[in-house]
């Protein structure tokens, strides 16, 4: 669309201010916005943005980070086909924004930009990727002392549970709609005021862009309604967890065929399929800290909580790490997917999901095998049941997993020198801070950031 009818557009839409938005390091959406009256100027030459903000951690504490200082600067480039109109807020618009340095050259700390090299990593493979993030998350009313309380105390999928949210969810419902993000199911989850409402998959980069499309309206919408919506995944210690999973097709470019089914049957993985997961298997350990990458995610990620805490997989196996997703009835083209459970909504979808597809695109290459499919929960398994079949319990905080991703070279090599070492500096600091404070203090701050 040229930038005339684009200006139009917007002003028909009656909007004033156009947010230019992008996830920071520690999966917090932000981003600035411009008066349309600026629109097309900022639409060719950006917003500037201090090179500082990569290193800003979820408690707005600035890390030293070389490169990610008082000096410099960046600009935010808004993509103009993610234009959307904010149905839940007046006379606004939003756009996602990629970071680009003075010299009109992508900026290597810019998350969004990562997940466009893995993307172009898997084209050049002459692969395709979709994709789809499947939110889990709390609905709660705030009490006067500033604690919250779960909206109801429904049981999973219970029918009660949807006359609490019925009105906000309708209006949710709307609002992603009239963004172009279609929704698919809803029902409540086993939490106390848990939600689980699902969108359906795009395209790699889109289904990033989505979601964090999806997490700003909830949580706008479930405001206007009295609730505060939260995303953390550990909000209620007492509760089951929030994930986000994700859920990842690849698909042949020329051919348009699912590359992850095997011709011997639609719920059954090809070689291609094996060597995708077994990839994601191996580097697992390390990806951990960009798709579970807040210190409260390892609250969430233990055994026998249905989150995944080893490195297996399994056909519709909910405590795998990896679930092999069935194909639903009478499909056309077979939807065969698979589906990471140690994830959450506290990461930034943009590093998680280019993360996935630079661990698939490595076992790919080197023709891993993941072994053969657990049939079981993995943590009933003896230690040297697990050891015999190369079964790794997953980090247990994320210290650890900073730690492993570290020393994972491919993931490292994937993110590249500066998005790499701010990466690891803004959650080493978190987790230090978080460790040094009371249980009551993290679900606080988690609660309400995301």
């Amino acid at each position: 669309m040229a930038l005339n009818a684009f200006e139009r557009k917007v002003r028909n839409d009656d909007v004033r201010f156009v947010r230019f938005l992008y996830c920071d390091t520690s999966g917090i959406i932000r981003g600035k916005s411009v008066h349309i009256d600026k629109l097309a100027e900022r639409v060719r030459g950006g917003i500037g943005l201090t090179v500082a903000m990569p290193a800003m951690n979820m408690l707005d504490h600035l890390q030293s980070v070389d490169g990610m200082g008082p000096v410099g600067e960046i600009r935010l480039v808004p993509d103009v086909q993610s234009y959307t109109r904010l149905p839940y807020a007046p006379h606004s618009a939003s756009m996602l924004a990629d970071m680009v340095t003075l010299h009109r050259e992508p900026w290597g700390a810019c998350p969004r930009g990562f997940l466009k090299r893995m993307i172009d990593r898997a084209r050049d493979a002459g692969i395709l990727i979709e994709a789809a993030f499947e939110p889990e998350w709390s609905l709660a009313r705030r009490n006067e002392d500033g604690s919250f309380t779960p909206a109801d105390t429904s049981l999973c999928f219970s029918s009660i549970g949807w006359e609490t949210s019925v009105e906000m969810i309708d209006d949710i419902v709307a609002a992603l709609e009239a963004q172009g993000i279609p929704v698919e199911q809803f029902y409540p989850e086993l939490g106390h005021g848990q939600q689980e409402l699902t969108i359906r998959h795009a395209s790699a980069l889109r289904a990033a862009d989505n979601h964090l499309r999806y997490r700003d309206t909830i949580r706008a919408v479930a405001r206007k309604h009295g609730f505060v919506a939260s995303f953390a995944p550990k909000p209620f210690a007492d509760q089951a967890g929030n994930g986000c999973h994700i859920h990842l097709s690849t698909w042949d470019a020329d051919s348009g065929r699912n590359l992850m089914v095997s011709d011997e049957g639609p719920n059954t993985l090809s070689a291609f399929g094996r060597h995708w997961i077994a990839g994601v298997l191996d580097h697992l350990p390390g990806l951990v800290a960009l798709t579970a990458s807040s210190y409260n995610s390892y609250r969430r990620l233990q055994p026998h909580m249905w989150s995944s805490a080893y490195t297996c997989w399994g056909l519709d196996n909910r405590e795998a790490s990896v679930r092999i997703a069935s194909v639903l009835w009478d499909e056309k083209t077979p939807s065969l997917n698979m589906e990471l459970k140690p994830s959450d909504n506290s990461n930034n979808p943009y590093l998680a999901l280019g993360a996935l597809i630079a661990a698939g695109l490595d076992g790919v290459a080197r023709k891993l095998d993941p072994g053969e499919a657990v049939i079981c929960d993995p943590g009933t398994m003896s230690e040297s049941e697990r050891a015999a079949r190369n079964i790794r319990r997953l980090p247990m905080s994320l210290g650890e997993a900073l730690d492993t991703l570290e020393r994972d070279s491919l993931l490292m090599e994937a993110l590249g020198d500066l998005l790499g070492r701010a990466f690891l500096t803004v959650k080493r600091s978190e987790n230090e801070t978080f460790g040094n404070e009371d249980e009551a203090f993290e679900l606080a701050q988690h609660f309400y950031k995301y």
